[in-house]
């Protein structure tokens, strides 16, 4: 089980951009090498057949083109992960849920059957003009064919971000994310106030599947007290593990988004890393940025007793608690979905590679038909000259001289950030300020290749620091020299 999600309504960005953002990272011991590609419509299948499971099915004609960030490797399907369509609407799935007893007893999840994270952005993403449409498309396919897994599935148009999560084997609810909110999933069933009462009108704030009430009230899933119906409480977990792996991850999010809100940290603190309780749906105490959310999505727990680079006195704690920068990220990608920006220009689409804590995040134009070699030739030969191995061999060389190496990892990422996001802006002015636009397709993609040009010295060089400083730290150095 792997990945963090953060979503943001448009109200608390920087620019006023809504922000869907993801990790997926592998399960442990396994590592999935990642590609950024384009699909386009000719290529997009008319009929598809799941490897995982028995699903089979006919797709719409009239696809859409849609980045993707699929494995490189695909003996286990496509994975494509996240992505942007033509219709600037944004998908990422899927973040890992976990449930319970009464609900898998309820409607058992199907086995080897269905619809699962490896099939869900190819079937739904090329089909839809707004993020309304997506939880619409993917629910209407989860009541038909089900599913074999727990999955929580975001997206993101201008406007609005909705979160989607399943229940058992068919049922699932939806929620649109408040605008001026944000959200952290940490790979456990999240949304908490639902209203049912509003989840079936063409304007609603909330959706879930046909029936779901009475699938409710037969089971008695319904655990509140006081009338306000709370869906973690009915759907998700509470097992000892979430409070090493799952709740902590929130917990780091909302204390770094929220630090003077609450109390954080000591015996007496409103939330702690092992608290249940945290809400779903947050008001920060600032705008959100792009680099805000890539560092809570690196994060080892730094400042805490529990970071595993840190100098804790109390062993028992330090690492005690699954961080969201782990070594098994495979990819982080964020959707900035511009206002006010041409349509042509309007979608930029941050991606990292490999362990979050040691790479960097770079912007990329999504309308294009094309994306660089350096992000889209990855496979499974090991290779500095793509990024995601060129990250993968960085993050465990600086891994093991954490100290020494963290200096060349800040400045690789600053520069890479700093210089990706002026490559953009550069761009968008000329776009913005040109008499005679120029291909939209064709500017996006010159863009973009400056950027990896960029990107591939910036990463070339700092493997070459930390190379430099963990061989000079073997265990078989010796000071003497024989020139």
């Amino acid at each position: 089980m792997g990945c963090t999600t953060i979503l943001a309504g448009k109200n608390i960005t920087y620019n006023g951009s809504t922000f869907i953002a993801r990790n997926e990272d592998s399960p442990a011991g396994q590592y999935s090498p990642k590609k950024f590609i384009v699909v386009k419509p000719e290529d997009q299948p008319r009929h598809y057949k799941a490897v995982l499971s028995d699903l089979e099915l006919d797709l719409p004609d009239d696809p859409m083109r849609y980045t993707a960030m699929p494995n490189a490797i695909d003996n286990d399907g496509v994975w494509a992960a996240a992505g942007v369509n033509e219709a600037n609407v944004s998908m990422t799935a899927t973040e890992t849920l976990t449930s319970n007893d009464r609900v898998r007893a309820a409607d058992p999840l199907l086995v080897k059957q269905g619809i699962g994270e490896e099939d869900m952005v190819v079937l739904v993403l090329p089909y839809i003009k707004s993020a309304r449409e997506g939880v619409v498309r993917l629910g209407g396919l989860l009541e038909k064919y089900g599913t074999y897994e727990m999955n929580g599935i975001a997206f993101q148009d201008e406007l609005e971000v909705w979160w989607l999560e399943t229940i058992g084997g068919h049922h699932w609810i939806a929620r649109r994310v408040p605008d001026s909110c944000y959200v952290c999933m940490p790979n456990q069933f999240g949304i908490d106030w639902f209203d049912l009462d509003d989840a079936y009108g063409e304007q609603a704030e909330f959706m879930c599947s046909k029936g779901l009430r009475d699938f409710i009230k037969k089971n008695y899933l319904d655990l509140s007290l006081d009338g306000e119906f709370n869906a973690r409480d009915a759907f998700g977990s509470h097992s000892d593990s979430d409070k090493i792996y799952n709740t902590p991850r929130s917990w780091f999010v909302q204390r770094f988004f929220n630090p003077y809100d609450v109390v954080w940290d000591g015996d007496d603190a409103d939330y702690r890393p092992d608290s249940m309780d945290l809400p779903w749906c947050v008001e920060p105490e600032k705008k959100l940025t792009v680099e805000d959310v890539k560092y809570v999505l690196s994060s080892h727990y730094q400042g805490t007793p529990y970071d595993p680079y840190g100098k804790c006195p109390d062993p028992s704690k330090k690492a005690a608690l699954r961080p969201i920068g782990v070594n098994r990220n495979n990819f982080l990608s964020l959707t900035e979905i511009r206002p006010g920006m041409p349509k042509e220009i309007q979608c930029v689409e941050w991606v990292a590679l490999a362990s979050n804590v040691f790479n960097a995040f770079v912007p990329f134009y999504t309308n294009v038909n094309s994306t660089p070699e350096y992000l889209s030739s990855t496979s499974d030969r090991v290779t500095s000259e793509n990024f995601y191995w060129a990250n993968r061999i960085i993050g465990a060389l600086a891994d093991s001289q954490y100290n020494l190496c963290i200096v060349h990892i800040e400045r690789y990422q600053n520069a890479v950030q700093s210089k990706g996001r002026a490559i953009i802006q550069k761009y968008d002015e000329a776009y913005r300020k040109a008499r005679k636009k120029p291909d939209a397709v064709k500017h996006c993609e010159k863009a973009n290749a400056e950027i990896a040009e960029m990107l591939k010295k910036e990463t070339d060089s700092v493997l070459r620091k930390v190379l430099d400083t963990a061989s000079d730290k073997m265990k078989n150095a010796f000071s003497r020299s024989d020139g």
